[in-house]
């Protein structure tokens, strides 16, 4: 589980393509600090695990189902990437509950600055629905970065970037037409199965009910 609070931008070091998936490598300073084998870490919000890591850098093997489904397919030597060491029991929940489950890649649509934050609208992907997850003032995950939600619509949502988030995360630099992996609230999913379980109990209730009205 993560928070949502980027801890550093790391350096993607090589990308080796393995046909069906990639071998990952990463250079980072902080979040490799305590990093060992089998650790999870967050790139840019999607969860994957150390594989090899030497002083400097780490690597991790991603599986085709991952790059289907997120924008790690498309970094390359050179780009730079949100990171997050998974949470431990002792430390705040700074942003919210993440899982690192990328649920689909949108698209910056616009960026409006202004003197003390700057405005961002992204767009959402086709499939899967993602907008009945989002509501005004909730939370989403975007590119590992736990944030609010403005304005919820349709097809996007817009989110206010305060300076310290511009200069610790990849949103900084973020330009329209950009990918970016989104994470909805997963508190979301789980209400929304919830209902959809007593709605199917009270229909067939309201069913059996009136069966037995009739007979």
């Amino acid at each position: 589980m993560f928070t949502g609070i980027v801890e550093e931008l790391g350096t993607v070091a090589s990308v080796d393509d393995q046909g069906d998936a990639i071998r990952l490598t990463i250079r980072a300073d902080e979040t490799l600090s305590d990093a060992a084998l089998g650790d999870s870490i967050a790139v840019n919000g999607c969860c994957l695990t150390v594989a090899e890591r030497t002083d400097t850098t780490w690597t991790a093997d991603v599986m085709a189902e991952t790059l289907a489904k997120t924008s790690t397919g498309r970094l390359a030597p050179g780009d730079r990437v949100n990171l997050e060491r998974a949470v431990t029991a002792e430390k705040r929940l700074g942003g919210h509950v993440v899982q690192g489950h990328v649920d689909g890649v949108g698209t910056v649509l616009s960026r409006t600055p202004s003197e003390h934050w700057t405005v961002v609208e992204i767009g959402l992907p086709e499939e899967p629905d993602l907008a009945r997850y989002l509501v005004d003032k909730g939370s989403i995950t975007v590119d590992g970065t736990s944030l609010t939600v403005v304005e919820a619509k349709d097809a996007s949502f817009t989110v206010s970037l305060i300076p310290e988030t511009l200069a610790r995360t990849t949103l900084g630099f973020r330009e329209p037409g950009d990918p970016v992996n989104l994470e909805v609230d997963v508190l979301a999913k789980h209400v929304e199965k919830l209902v959809r379980a007593y709605m199917r109990v009270e229909t067939v209730a309201g069913a059996t009910s009136s069966t037995n009205e009739r007979n």
